[in-house]
């Protein structure tokens, strides 16, 4: 399967941040699945795509112009798509992926997500977001949706967009439904 990784781009992070992605990096290269993400040299982006890569997994980078005219584009990037902007890229993303996983990030990782979740719960697509919960990054966000959710904004069940994942086994656990759920919608 393709696996969209949104995540930070920011390198001052904890470092269990980047020792639960270059396992998640590296877990998904050996069960021959491909990332798609940003494409940027930095943070858990840059790490993502090194842990896969070197795991022996393809990673797709989707590169806005302006991180190309920067000089950030991934060093572990194997193929690119180029984009115009982050609009752009956010769309690419979701067409060339099967699920979606969302590592520590911030407003951009919010943006990219409630786009995923927001397309799916009007019909779009079926694509879920995987929250990677590490050090409980995620739950003030999972508090939101259940206020949210208790206040009738939300229409639907939030939990058919979001699935939460403490760990790697986790993480499988999901892959393998919606796996299976794919297959059975071919």
């Amino acid at each position: 399967m393709k696996i969209a990784i949104y995540c930070s781009a920011n390198n001052n992070l904890d470092t269990v941040f980047f020792e639960k992605t270059r396992e998640l990096g590296v877990f998904l290269a050996k069960n021959r699945h491909s990332i798609v993400f940003g494409g940027c040299r930095l943070g858990l982006m840059e790490c993502i795509a090194q842990a896969t890569k070197e795991a022996g997994g393809e990673t797709i980078g989707v590169v806005p112009d302006i991180i190309e005219e920067n000089g950030k584009i991934s060093h572990f990037v194997d193929q690119e798509i180029r984009c115009a902007n982050l609009n752009e890229r956010k769309q690419i993303i979701m067409e060339n992926s099967d699920v979606c996983i969302a590592l520590p990030g911030g407003i951009g990782t919010l943006d990219e997500i409630f786009t995923v979740a927001a397309s799916a719960s009007i019909g779009y697509h079926r694509q879920r977001v995987i929250l990677y919960n590490i050090k409980g990054f995620w739950n003030p966000l999972i508090s939101l949706l259940k206020d949210f959710s208790q206040k009738g904004v939300i229409r639907g069940e939030w939990r058919k967009q979001f699935l939460i994942a403490e760990n790697i086994s986790e993480i499988a656990h999901f892959i393998g439904q919606i796996q299976h759920e794919v297959s059975i919608q071919k």
